[in-house]
């Protein structure tokens, strides 16, 4: 294929995924679903579970190999993004706040399916090694099978709480708290594992993580204060910090990448290290860096899906598959529920911080995309996980509706402080939003 050939046919089928996903994206919502979910069942439509099956294969004829290496990059330039954005916005203060609801919910909610995971990973190790020679043998595949059990959605959590009308209530603070304290701790534990996978050449794992710890340490401690130093005394750099987010995020990236690791983590990275505005992220910023991702985020779910093949999945996959849900599922919604209930919630926030809590979509795919690029699974694995993936975070919508309160509305449409019945929503402006958050978790 001529290079004038490949350039119309990536661009052609950036367009036909931006279409079809953006269809789906609204179909979901009118379904009462986020937006995610279409997009994530459009790669899964796109690419041979589904279009693969019909007549010609239309799917490789759409997204022939040689147009692949091209949309992958782009996948992971836009997750790159996605991963700064969870990073700058990470409030690691959550913790010496002393919030107890939200230490104790991201404690177990993190420890306990990843106990389950990995104790799964060690029973069905046979099996796993059938389907995925290597990756029931590998020893740190126990290790990212507790990963994969114990993730949590934040970006999806954080958008589906504003939708429901939680965002500002006790419950979906202490929700959207747990989440990130529970996806720093797992983005840590992912980086040890692909370190640990010896993907670097000519370096040991122990050396793999030591220079990555180098680097992050050096990131916060001395290129952080530099660069706020720097946005603080030009005027021009302090005008629009964008070009510097997306050099920092792209440059970290390049870094990790060049460790042995994965793009990923650079970006996680980056956006830790970039300095915020008197200890608050810069709303410029953010708005740029998530919509640059948001609009070629389908990219990456139809990337994501080219590599699925459902149909080819052996029958034993999906007694597996029933058993990881069930592991993901009530690995999550019970120790959410209890650490709640410890820190002092009533029953139905609890049931509602439990749910959201049990949202993984897109921070479940971008570390099953990384385990499978980093060699720790195969494709029959990825399918099933990826399955679980779209199941947990299909449920979370039915499941809030079932067990929030209906007085649950837009924060928009109340007067602060003013909810109705025991639920307490939260503004940070008033005391009696602070005061309601401090009783529910001391």
């Amino acid at each position: 294929m001529s290079t004038e050939a490949l350039a119309a046919t990536v661009i052609g089928d950036i367009a036909l995924i931006v279409a079809v996903s953006g269809l789906l994206g609204a179909l979901a919502r009118k379904c009462g679903q986020p937006a995610v979910v279409g997009q994530i069942v459009a790669g899964v439509l796109l690419g041979p579970s589904v279009l693969g099956r019909l007549p010609g294969d239309p799917s490789e004829r759409l997204f022939p190999a040689e147009a692949l290496p091209y949309l992958s990059v782009l996948s992971q330039v836009v997750v790159v993004l996605l991963v700064f954005v969870a990073g700058y916005e990470m409030d690691l203060g959550q913790l010496r706040q002393g919030r107890r609801a939200s230490v104790l919910v991201a404690a177990l909610a993190l420890l306990v399916p990843m106990a389950l995971g990995m104790g799964a990973a060690q029973a069905f190790g046979p099996l796993l090694a059938s389907m995925d020679p290597g990756a029931g043998t590998d020893g740190l595949f126990p290790l990212f099978m507790g990963v994969a059990m114990s993730v949590t959605a934040l970006p999806v959590l954080a958008a589906i709480a504003r939708e429901r009308g939680l965002a500002g209530t006790v419950a979906g603070t202490v929700a959207t708290a747990a989440a990130g304290i529970m996806d720093a701790a797992a983005w840590l534990v992912l980086a040890a594992v692909v370190a640990g996978g010896g993907h670097a050449p000519g370096r040991t794992w122990p050396g793999t993580l030591a220079l990555l710890v180098l680097f992050l340490a050096g990131m916060l401690l001395v290129v952080r204060p530099a660069l706020s130093r720097l946005t603080g005394s030009a005027r021009f750099l302090r005008a629009s910090q964008v070009p510097l987010a997306v050099a920092l995020a792209l440059g970290c990236a390049w870094a990790t990448a060049s460790l042995g690791l994965h793009a990923v983590f650079g970006g996680l990275i980056a956006g830790m290290a970039m300095p915020r505005r008197e200890g608050a992220v810069d709303p410029e910023v953010l708005r740029s860096a998530e919509q640059c991702a948001a609009m070629l985020l389908p990219v990456f779910f139809v990337t994501t899906g080219l590599s699925l093949d459902i149909g080819a999945l052996p029958a034993e996959a999906y007694a597996l598959l029933a058993v990881v849900v069930l592991i993901a599922t009530a690995g999550k919604l019970v120790p959410a529920y209890a650490g709640c209930r410890l820190g002092g919630l009533g029953g139905r926030d609890a049931a509602v911080v439990a749910v959201l809590v049990n949202t993984r979509g897109l921070t479940e795919l971008i570390v099953l995309n990384v385990a499978l690029e980093s060699g720790l699974i195969g494709e029959d694995l990825f399918t099933i996980l990826v399955i679980m993936a779209l199941l947990t975070t299909l449920v979370t919508g039915p499941l809030l509706t079932r067990v929030s309160r209906p007085e649950y509305v837009p924060v928009a449409g109340r007067t602060a402080g003013a909810a109705p019945g025991n639920s307490t929503m939260l503004d940070p402006g008033t005391s009696h939003g602070s005061a309601a958050l401090d009783e529910a978790s001391n």
